[in-house]
This record gives structure tokens, C-alpha cells and sequence, in this order.
């Protein structure tokens, strides 16, 4: 993306968790300590002047979140029309200005939408129904993969998890190759937030999302598999149950959704033909 400046205009002080003095009750007793919780600021993302969104999100990566909800949100169809990105404190939150292509940000007002997200929604502030489930084009993809190949990637991804093991609360999305090897790992509070910065650092790093597929430690609720498949990835590997919604919009974008992806299992919710049984076992 190198036709976009990212830069902070000023030290964003918040960090993606802080220390507090508990009490904690075990074993009968109370003793005093610390304990580490994760950090959620508000993070309002202007385009061109203009406030779009303020999303309650883990302050971190926050250039690759800006961008990636962009993307996923359907505002820019590609990195190349973010222009500059600027990060600066603002208040109690943080404040991301995008200057994007004029043709985009005509778009985005005539959309006229104003989210207000919370940390399990994906959803708060859209004025329409038809805001609010967008059909992503079906994704044509030639992937396929072995079960063992996805087990790989969802059994690494606790080791990635570097906020997870400080703070047990935050959700990861992954992206992982062929050979279940993860490359790019994400976190945040919010399940959708994680997503949106995983493929923000998939575009910034200018590899295509396409050629590999997402593992997440959530359930598969609908913006998940929408948000994937805006960005033509083939497979989602949820660690949780999927919904009703989510198995939908997978049959019909042509994402292979899988969920309950926990040791050596899974459940093909949709489009099953791209995890290739024939090869497991001695042949993976």
C-alpha cells in the first residue's frame, strides 16, 4: 500500500491493556494481587472530514483495523484508494482520519449511514434492513485443503496469542497457507474488530487473502462470513458454533464455513468439497 501515509499525529497513549489491584477468592481464602484486563476505547473513523463510524475496539493495530473495516464494509474496493491515514488521541478515544479517493468517499455519502458499534456488534446504527445483510459476490476460489491442514492452523493460534494469554478476554483471527502455517494474527475485544484488522494486514502486506483461508477463536456469526467473503477468502474455520444467518450467506457466497473446529474435528457447514478427504491421515 505504498500510495498510503500512515503516521500518528500524536503518541496514542492507551495500550491494548492495563493492571489493576483485585482481590481474588480461591481455595477459602482472599488474597490481594494485580491482575491484567484488556483495554476497549472508542475509535471513530473519519473519511475525508467526515465521521462514518465509532467502534468500541481493542487500541491496537489500529491502522490495520481502519483499513480493513474499509475494506470489508464495502467503503473502498481496494488498498489503493486510502490515500493517508492519521491517528491522534481524541477525548477518552482515538480518532483515525482517512483520506480516501473522491469516487469512494462520494459513495460513502451516499450511503448516509452512521454506526455506532459495541464490542459484539457488528450491526448498531444501520438505518436499513438492506444495510444491514449485504450479498457479497460468490467467491470463486480453487482452494483446497486437507482437515489435518486446518486442525494445524487452529491448534497454533493459541501460542499466537499474545494479549489473549495476558488478558483471557480478546478473540484472534488468523491467516493461514495451505500448509496450515499462520502468517498473520490478530486481536482484538470484539470477534468482528480481530477480522477487520487481520485483513487489513492481509492488504498492507500485499498478500492475497484468496491463497490461504481464516481461522478464528469465535463463533461464525454473519459479519464474519460476510467481511471474509468481500474479501474472496474461501474458508472460514470458526473454533465455535456457527448461526443460521452466517450458514447462509456462506452457501450462497461460496464460502466454505466450518465450525466446532477444535482438535481434531470440525463441521462443514457449507460448501464442504474444498476440505479434501481423500487425502487425510497418512497422506496429509
Amino acid at each position: 500500500m505504498s500510495a498510503c501515509s500512515l503516521r500518528a499525529a500524536q503518541p496514542v497513549i492507551e495500550r491494548a491493556w492495563s493492571a489493576r489491584r483485585v482481590q481474588r477468592w480461591a481455595g477459602g481464602r482472599a488474597t490481594d494481587g494485580i491482575d491484567q484486563i484488556a483495554e476497549e476505547v472508542p475509535v471513530a473513523l473519519v473519511y475525508n472530514g467526515i465521521s462514518h463510524a465509532v467502534m468500541l475496539a481493542s487500541p491496537a493495530d489500529l491502522e490495520d483495523f481502519a483499513l480493513g473495516f474499509s475494506l470489508t464494509e464495502g467503503i473502498l474496493l481496494d488498498p489503493s484508494e486510502l490515500y493517508d491515514l492519521e491517528i491522534e488521541q481524541s477525548g477518552e478515544g482515538i480518532q483515525v482520519d482517512l483520506r480516501i479517493s473522491a469516487e469512494r468517499f462520494m459513495g460513502l455519502k451516499q450511503r448516509r449511514r452512521n454506526l455506532t458499534g459495541r464490542t459484539g456488534c457488528g450491526l448498531c446504527g444501520v438505518e436499513t434492513l438492506q444495510q444491514a445483510v449485504r450479498h457479497p459476490a460468490p467467491v470463486a476460489s480453487d482452494l483446497r485443503v486437507t482437515p489435518e491442514t486446518v486442525h494445524r492452523a487452529m491448534a497454533a493460534l493459541p501460542g499466537a496469542q499474545g494479549l489473549q494469554r495476558i488478558t483471557g478476554a480478546v478473540h484472534a483471527a488468523a491467516w493461514a497457507d495451505t500448509e496450515g502455517q499462520l502468517h498473520l494474527v490478530r486481536e482484538d475485544v470484539g470477534r468482528h474488530n480481530a477480522l477487520d484488522k487481520l485483513l487489513g494486514a492481509v492488504a498492507r502486506a500485499g498478500v492475497d487473502p484468496a491463497a490461504g483461508f481464516i481461522v478464528i477463536t469465535s463463533r461464525a456469526s454473519y459479519e464474519i462470513v460476510q467481511k471474509a467473503a468481500t474479501r474472496g477468502v474461501a474458508l472460514v474455520a470458526a473454533i465455535s458454533a456457527p448461526t443460521g444467518l452466517a450458514v447462509r450467506i456462506a452457501e450462497e457466497a461460496g464460502v466454505t464455513l466450518l465450525g466446532f473446529t477444535r482438535g481434531e474435528g470440525h463441521i462443514a457447514y457449507s460448501h464442504p468439497a474444498r476440505i479434501n478427504t481423500s487425502l487425510s491421515g497418512l497422506h496429509a
